[in-house]
C-alpha cells in the first residue's frame, strides 16, 4: 500500500483482506504488524466466506480428519486444505466440544504409565485456531470420575470477545435417576476466561435441583446451550434445554415444545445460521425414517417453530449433524453397525448429494465456520494451569503433579 493513503484507509481495507495475506503483512512494517495483532483489529476482523467444517473419524480407524467446504454454489466441490497442528495431530481420542468463531475447542486426557503399573491423567482442554495454526491449553482441575459426571461447555462472550471454556459437574446418571434426594445434588459451575488464564467458580443459579446435562451442547450468538432433563412432580423424566449466557454466566430454563419433551423422544442440537435448532428422533429406532427439525425464533419468549421433516425414506437416517447457510441438513445414513455415509439433502427437490465421507458411526461433526484471527495475540502452545502460565514441552505434564487413577 502507498504511504500517500491515510491509515484509517489502509485498516479499513486490511479488514477485508484473507487471513493469509494479513499473516504475511504482519512482516512488512512495525505499524502493519501492531495494527494486525491489537485486540481490537483481532476482536473485529471476519472473513465473509464461509465454511462447512466436518470433523470426523473414518471408518475403520480411530484417527481424527478435518476438511473445510467452501459453502457457496460450488459446494460440495471446492475444499480448503486443513493442516492439523502437530500437537493436535499426536492425541489420541480427543472429542470436539463447541466450533465457533473460527475457534475448535478440544478435550483431551492425558494418560501415563509408571512405576507400579500406576497410571497417572491429567485432563485438559486445547483451544485450536486451524487457520493460523495456533493453539493454547488449559489442565482443568477436578475432574471426578467416580459419582459425578462433568460435561463441558466452550463459547466466546459477544461483548468482550473473550473464549471461555464452561465446566458443570453433576450426579451421574444411574445415580441421579434413582437418588431420592434429589433436591440436596450438589452443583458446582467453574468457568475458564482465556483472558486471565485461570478457572473461578460461578453462582450456580439453576431453576431445578434435579436437571441433569447431557454432553450435547452447542453455542448460538454467545450463549451456550445444553440438552438436559428433569424429574416432572410426578415423576417422570422429561426433556428440556439449558441455557448459560457467556456474558451475565447466568443459567435459564429453555422449554421445548410439548411433543419434544417426552423421555422417548431422542434429540440433538444444532445451529443454522445463529439460531438454535433441535432435532427429535424415536427413541430406540435403529433406522430411522424421518426427523423432525424444530428451530429456536429470537425473543424472550424463545418460541419454536417446526421446519420441516426430512424424509429418510431413501436412506435410513442415523444421524444429522449440521446444516448449511441455506438451510440444507448435513446427514450420515446407516451403513450397518460401524460405519456410513455423509450427505446433503435438499427438502424441496428431495436430492441427495454425497461428500465423500464414509465415517464411523456417530463420529462426525458438522459446523458453520468463519475464519478469523483469535489467538493471534497468543504465544503458540501456552498451557494454562492453576493461574500460572507455563510454555509446552514433551516432559511438561510430568511435572505438574499429576493425579494418581485407581486401577
Amino acid at each position: 500500500m502507498s504511504d500517500n493513503i491515510p491509515f484509517e484507509i489502509q485498516i479499513e481495507i486490511m479488514k477485508k483482506l484473507p487471513i493469509k495475506s494479513l499473516i504475511q503483512f504482519r512482516s512488512v512494517s512495525k505499524s502493519w504488524k501492531s495494527l494486525i495483532d491489537s485486540s481490537d483489529f483481532i476482536a473485529h476482523y471476519r472473513t465473509h466466506m464461509q465454511h462447512l467444517l466436518a470433523s470426523y473419524t473414518v471408518a475403520g480407524s480411530f484417527d481424527r480428519q478435518y476438511v473445510s467446504f467452501v459453502d457457496d454454489d460450488t459446494f460440495p466441490h471446492q475444499t480448503v486444505s486443513f493442516h492439523l497442528h502437530s500437537f493436535i495431530n499426536n492425541l489420541n481420542y480427543t472429542s470436539i466440544v463447541n466450533i465457533t468463531h473460527g475457534l475448535i475447542c478440544l478435550y483431551w486426557c492425558y494418560r501415563k504409565g509408571c512405576e507400579n503399573n500406576i497410571i497417572y491423567e491429567r485432563d485438559m482442554a486445547v483451544i485450536w485456531n486451524p487457520t493460523i495454526r495456533k493453539a493454547v491449553v488449559v489442565i482443568v482441575p477436578n475432574v471426578s470420575c467416580d459419582m459425578y459426571d462433568t460435561v463441558f461447555g466452550f463459547g466466546v462472550c459477544r461483548e468482550t470477545n473473550d473464549p471461555k471454556i464452561v465446566k458443570i459437574t453433576c450426579l451421574e446418571k444411574y445415580r441421579w435417576r434413582f437418588d431420592r434426594e434429589r433436591s440436596s445434588i450438589p452443583w458446582q459451575v467453574e468457568v475458564f476466561t482465556l483472558s486471565t488464564g485461570a478457572w473461578r467458580r460461578v453462582c450456580n443459579n439453576l431453576p431445578r435441583k434435579s436437571i441433569r446435562f447431557s454432553c450435547d451442547s452447542e453455542v448460538v450468538d454467545g450463549v451456550l446451550y445444553w440438552l438436559a432433563d428433569y424429574v416432572d412432580p410426578g415423576d417422570r423424566i422429561c426433556n428440556l434445554i439449558m441455557s448459560f449466557d457467556l456474558t451475565t454466566e447466568e443459567f435459564r430454563e429453555v422449554k421445548l415444545p410439548e411433543s419434544l419433551t417426552h423421555p422417548d423422544k431422542m434429540l440433538l442440537v444444532s445451529k443454522r445460521r445463529e439460531c438454535l435448532i433441535v432435532l427429535g428422533f424415536d427413541e430406540g429406532e435403529l433406522e430411522r425414517d424421518f426427523c423432525d427439525v424444530w428451530m429456536m425464533e429470537d425473543g424472550i419468549s424463545k418460541s419454536f417453530t417446526k421446519l420441516c421433516s426430512v424424509n429418510g425414506e431413501m436412506y435410513p437416517l442415523a444421524c444429522i449433524h449440521g446444516f448449511r447457510k441455506s438451510g440444507e441438513p448435513v446427514f450420515q445414513v446407516s451403513e450397518g453397525d460401524e460405519c456410513g455415509e455423509v450427505f446433503v439433502y435438499e427438502p424441496y427437490s428431495k436430492h441427495f448429494d454425497k461428500l465423500g465421507i464414509n465415517v464411523r458411526m456417530r463420529a462426525c461433526i458438522v459446523s458453520p465456520y468463519i475464519e478469523t484471527l483469535l489467538l493471534l495475540d497468543k504465544p503458540d502452545l501456552t498451557v494454562y494451569y492453576e493461574n500460572q502460565i507455563f510454555k509446552y514441552r514433551d516432559d511438561l505434564f510430568q511435572e505438574l503433579n499429576l493425579a494418581p487413577v485407581d486401577q
